[in-house]
């Protein structure tokens, strides 16, 4: 049986991910028929309840067991009432008793043909409140992944630490003023954009086309080929059938050319050497430039050792050396006067706030090169960018208090409900929450 997608088209489940696929069928989910429109007229209440149900644990927290939701969930909502501090202070709440408990202060005006609706306390949205206190979820919601299953990983593989202490349990629940931390390399992963791998390479239509061209091809000439093969064994045997009248000690069979690789592994190690020198001596060597040679100094390491093995070829080392020289470009300081020298001359053409303007860009250029390297031994892609599509999904709930610098953030209270809103993330509407609440509330 094939799999279901995680993030389906024909029919969508809206996940806590950043995937671009999520993203349009949040969109989308506005335009769908849900529990409360059309369709839903001829659908019982239970069936109501059971719909409401599905769609609600598919986006809060669909990798949890349903009987662990079971027991985790309480029917117990939590909620404040916003309170002034300078009414209470003048009044003492007898105004609101009176009038037949509209009060004296708001008197009703009978002859008004629409009456506003008050604002109310969303307390359904507040059915998922016990999910946020998971520990995967919280990383999720402080912004350090993209989805909850990778906040998950990262709970399994010890990059997250609760007070200090390494959790690997991604269902530990917070308390009140417990802070978490996630390792900044993971962080960079999950929020940026991600490398490129060169060996996975789409195949596009045309080269699709191109290959059962071939196919056919091939098909057609195999009825040819079959003859040639037949004449090309009978050759193969009778060859075969000369070598073994051949007597084994008296057949002389070539021995292979053993390479001098000295001369090649001298020249490996005299390149390291000159990078070395080039990073320690050369202090006007920007950042950029330093890690582009200290990767070819780990590079250079392991082509050397590949040297010194028995199967090692001279040539596919030297063109490999000469590539990696070429993207380094150790000869670079000996054409650094002649490039002084043109830029002076341009420079002296500037004006006095042009000039001031070109020294503000590059001061600029030097601190984002300086804090935002080009690295190509990380696993995300330097300098590093944020991941596409995240703006959506760029908040973070009041409950949390986050500091994105050192990836570090204290689950400040549970969540509660407010006037007008609740604190639980949702895509869903009132109803649905509510017909989900009141699925749970059944005596089981």
């Amino acid at each position: 049986m094939k799999p279901r997608r995680y993030h389906g088209l024909k029919r969508p489940k809206l996940r806590q991910s950043w995937n671009k696929y999520n993203l349009y069928n949040i969109w989308r989910q506005q335009r769908l028929p849900d529990v409360s429109g059309r369709k839903a007229e001829n659908m019982t209440f239970f069936q109501k309840k059971w719909r409401a149900k599905g769609m609600l644990r598919a986006y809060h927290g669909e990798h949890v067991v349903e009987r662990k939701w079971v027991r985790m969930f309480s029917r117990r909502l939590l909620g404040v009432t916003e309170m002034e501090t300078k009414y209470m202070a003048a009044y003492d709440g007898s105004e609101k008793a009176a009038g037949r408990g509209t009060g004296k202060d708001v008197p009703p005006n009978w002859n008004k043909d629409f009456i506003a609706k008050r604002i109310m306390t969303p307390y359904m949205q507040m059915t998922f409140a016990p999910m946020e206190r998971r520990l995967d979820i919280a990383v999720f919601r402080a912004m350090f992944a993209s989805s909850t299953r990778q906040a998950r990983q990262f709970c399994v593989h010890g990059a997250v630490k609760v007070n200090g202490k390494v959790m690997p349990h991604p269902a530990y629940r917070l308390n009140p003023g417990d802070m978490f931390q996630v390792n900044p390399d993971f962080v960079m992963y999950a929020t940026g954009v991600p490398k490129l791998d060169p060996n996975k390479r789409k195949i596009s239509k045309k080269s699709k086309g191109f290959k059962r061209e071939a196919s056919a091809g091939d098909a057609e000439t195999t009825g040819g080929r079959e003859e040639a093969v037949a004449a090309a064994s009978a050759e193969d045997s009778d060859v075969k059938a000369a070598d073994v009248i051949q007597d084994p000690d008296t057949t002389d069979a070539p021995e292979p050319v053993k390479e001098d690789m000295k001369p090649t592994q001298k020249q490996i190690q005299d390149l390291i050497k000159q990078a070395k020198e080039i990073i320690d001596d050369d202090q006007s060597a920007g950042a950029k430039r330093r890690q582009m040679l200290r990767y070819f100094i780990r590079k250079a390491r392991s082509l050397l050792s590949r040297a010194g093995r028995p199967s090692a070829s001279p040539t596919q080392v030297l063109d490999e050396l000469t590539k990696m020289v070429s993207e380094v470009d150790l000869a670079r300081d000996n054409t650094k006067s002649s490039a002084t020298e043109s830029s002076q001359g341009l420079i002296s053409d500037l004006s006095k706030d042009e000039f001031e303007e070109l020294e503000h860009r590059i001061a600029l250029h030097a601190r984002e090169e300086e804090e935002n390297p080009y690295d190509p031994s990380k696993p995300y892609k330097t300098p590093w960018q944020p991941r596409h599509y995240m703006s959506p999904f760029a908040f973070i709930p009041k409950y949390l208090e986050v500091n994105q610098n050192i990836c570090a953030a204290v689950y400040l209270r549970h969540p509660v409900a407010r006037l007008g809103r609740a604190e639980v993330p949702t895509p869903y509407n009132y109803d649905v929450s509510q017909l989900a609440y009141t699925w749970y509330l059944r005596r089981r």
